[in-house]
């Protein structure tokens, strides 16, 4: 099988300590020379894998930035605030982490030629007017969150027309897996399996209708290798599935793999909810050679004994 990523280079993970930014880092130790920024506001020092070289600082630190991205060949930009309604109660620390420091970020891997993957989103395009969602779709964000990661993503785009820089937005739907911390639709599947486990009622808001594409965090990872070798850059993709499924239908099964006795009890749907989310991924699957690999039972199979192990 070909080896997948950057080997032998100089590498860092902005949000290295934190939920998909660990997984990345451990995946890139063997074969590169790896360091991890992360400010620990929400990451966790104890997940950064032991060999790489941890550098405690915030992204909105125009020094320290500048220092680790001169030493990198390329960056996996992770970090970000990450909550929609964070960006909602305060769109200015939002924007200062999500858009601003990413913008600073590009400026220094321009200066620097560094290659950037980097994590934009599907909260980009708002409530779909179809799906499965495609890159070129409509882009109506719903949240400033959304807003900044357009903007990054665009800034991405913009610095590989304009500078030559080798940039790769990825189009994150809802990635969860072991260790995920919780927060909006994809921290769900954390609170689900934690109530489970507790045989605690599992809350849905809202009729439970509303679908989202869920992917595994290692296909997530493996969609960040690609990105960093492929010559196909300064385009963005989304990452996800290509399938979807009801909360309805995910607090059920989190509830059977758990072998719980939870109830499933409803509360008001969320303000701004989207109905409908899926990913279409044929242009990852043709320019980076992507397959997620997870399914849905599987991998929610995986995280249910994770949390369960935690418990025992």
């Amino acid at each position: 099988m070909t080896q997948l990523g950057p080997t032998n280079e100089r590498i860092l993970v902005t949000g290295g300590a934190g939920f998909i930014g660990a997984r990345l880092a451990g995946a890139l130790l063997d074969d590169n020379d790896v360091a991890v920024l992360d400010s620990l506001v929400a990451g966790d020092r104890s997940t950064v894998p032991g060999d790489a070289r941890f550098i405690e600082a915030d992204l909105r630190d125009a020094d320290a930035l500048e220092r680790a991205v001169a030493e990198a060949d390329t960056v996996f930009h992770e970090a970000a605030v990450v909550s929609v309604a964070r960006s909602v109660e305060d769109p200015l620390e939002s924007h200062a982490v999500n858009a601003e420091s990413t913008l600073r970020l590009l400026e220094a891997a321009r200066r620097h030629d560094v290659r950037v993957v980097l994590a934009s989103s599907a909260a980009i395009y708002g409530h779909p007017e179809s799906i499965p969602v495609g890159e070129p779709d409509r882009k109506e964000p719903t949240s400033p969150y959304g807003l900044e990661k357009l903007a990054a993503d665009h800034y991405a785009h913009l610095y590989h027309d304009l500078y030559g820089l080798d940039a790769v937005p990825l189009r994150y739907f809802n990635v969860y897996g072991p260790g995920q911390s919780g927060g909006d639709y994809a921290g769900v599947i954390r609170v689900f399996v934690e109530r489970a486990l507790n045989d605690d009622p599992i809350t849905v808001h809202g009729d439970g209708d509303q679908t989202r594409d869920f992917v595994f965090v290692d296909d997530v990872v493996r969609a960040n290798l690609a990105a960093a070798t492929t010559d196909a850059v300064g385009e963005a993709y989304n990452v996800g599935t290509g399938e979807s499924i009801t909360i309805r239908e995910l607090a059920e099964l989190v509830r059977d793999l758990a072998d719980a006795n939870s109830d499933i009890v409803h509360a008001e749907p969320r303000e701004g909810d989207i109905d409908r989310s899926e990913a279409d991924v044929s242009k990852a699957r043709a320019r980076l050679d992507f397959e997620p690999t997870v399914s849905i039972r599987d991998g929610l199979d995986r995280t249910v004994d994770w949390y369960r192990q935690r418990l025992d």
